[in-house]
């Protein structure tokens, strides 16, 4: 067989470790392949700059169609981020009979329906390991190893700025705003970091994951997304104090022919796995039928394991290729015709425990007309934090409650938060008991 010829859309980050891979370990690769590989056009609007690395004459351009019109590359590689135009040119790809790998968890969370659809009907592989959890290989265990398993659920740990934050936060005793200026420093946030901060590029992550765990498709503006920037360090001491880590978590659950979609600030009980993952890893625990609960963690992002990931689809698409096999594995695990549509479950139908934080006058008679509140909407308090008095003129007052519906939460605490001892707007942060 000739040689298999790849296409690299992007040059920056990823695309830089790529074409390292390609360049460091192209023995590897076609050892392992069986036959020839190659890097043969690198197409970005950006020519000048330095990526430290050597490319030959001629490979790297500005002509992205030259490259998805050229019919010797049979695998393209999207690493251009965002929805435009790379949805524009991951299509034209695909009709034009290539085969793409994808890092872009966005594209797919809003397109994924159109561009999997379309990858069906040309007879293509579209593959994304990357897009999930940088170097863990979940989706193809997913799709693959784990693939005779009913799921019942999935968390994750992924997003490694929002986890390097809580984790120094946690220990050194510092508030979000001086750990995000320290992260951005270390190169471990963005100078914009609101998709990271405020849960949007777990929940793009999420999507995608529910979607292959419980086969069905997933409209990503109906997931549940919360941030961590009102999270403080006084939060997570506390969480501390009553046995928990606190943790940007994705939940998905199977609940009948509905699902749960959700990603939001979570205790979970500082014994479990999930709790010792921190700093800028990432971890995904998968509960099936027969395989049991299973957990991947690795790094969830960076040069060096995203483009690991890339490349293993990469080379995944090209032994189907050289054995003349074409989508061997669905995008999603199945077949689109067999793909259900659950509807996702409205979160204030959610029933859980909660933590609920307080800014109150320091004051007789504030206790009883929090807690009376809370009665009225059938919420039962488990414990309870009340610092000791002091001359400040506001103090939090932390309640564990019992197991609640999150409709009654929302409603007791928009009555709380008008009463005229409350400083401040309520903190809720929900409680995760048993991720089995």
């Amino acid at each position: 067989m000739q040689n298999i010829n790849v296409g690299l859309l992007g040059f920056g980050t990823i695309g830089t470790g790529v074409v390292k891979v390609f360049q460091q370990n192209h023995d590897l690769l076609v050892s392992r392949l069986g036959t020839g590989i190659e890097l043969v056009r690198i197409a970005d609007l950006d020519t000048q700059s330095d990526r430290g690395v050597q490319l030959p004459p001629g490979l790297l351009t500005d002509d992205a169609q030259g490259l998805l019109n050229d019919p010797q590359i049979q695998i393209v590689i999207e690493l251009i981020g965002g929805y435009e135009p790379a949805r524009t040119f991951v299509l034209q790809a695909i009709r034009n009979g290539k085969h793409v790998v994808t890092a872009n968890k966005a594209l797919l969370a809003k397109h994924g329906e159109e561009i999997f659809r379309a990858a069906e009907e040309a007879g293509v592989e579209v593959m994304f390991e990357a897009s999930v959890g940088g170097g863990i290989p979940v989706i193809s265990a997913i799709k693959e190893n784990l693939g005779a398993n009913h799921f019942s659920a999935l968390y994750g740990i992924l997003n490694g700025t929002c986890n390097y934050i809580l984790s120094q936060m946690d220990e050194e005793g510092i508030d979000f705003d001086e750990v995000l200026i320290e992260a951005q420093r270390r190169g471990y946030a963005e100078a914009d970091p609101t998709f990271d901060i405020e849960g949007i590029d777990t929940a793009h992550k999420l999507a995608l994951l529910c979607s292959l765990c419980f086969g069905t498709k997933v409209d990503f503006d109906k997931v549940y997304t919360e941030g961590i920037r009102k999270l403080t360090a006084l939060d997570i001491q506390y969480a501390r104090d009553f046995g928990y880590k606190l943790k940007l978590l994705a939940i998905g659950k199977r609940d009948g022919d509905r699902i749960e979609a959700r990603v939001h600030p979570t205790m979970i009980p500082e014994d479990y796995p999930l709790s010792s993952i921190n700093g800028v890893f990432n971890s995904i625990r998968l509960v099936g039928d027969f395989s049991g609960p299973v957990m991947l963690s690795g790094y969830g992002a960076g040069m060096a394991a995203t483009a690991s990931a890339v490349m293993g689809d990469v080379l995944a698409v090209a032994r189907n290729l050289r054995t003349d096999v074409s989508t061997r594995v669905p995008a999603l695990g199945c077949p689109q015709s067999v793909l259900s549509s659950f509807s996702i479950k409205p979160m204030d139908q959610l029933v859980t425990h909660y933590y609920l934080r307080f800014t109150v006058k320091d004051q007789p008679g504030v206790l009883a007309k929090i807690a009376g509140v809370l009665g009225k909407y059938r919420i039962s308090i488990e414990s309870m934090v009340q610092p000791h008095r002091h001359e400040a003129e506001a103090v939090p007052i932390v309640f564990m409650t019992h197991e609640a519906e999150e409709r009654n939460v929302i409603a007791a605490l928009a009555e709380i938060d008008q009463l005229d001892v409350v400083q401040e707007e309520t903190l809720l942060i929900r409680i995760e008991e048993n991720l089995e």
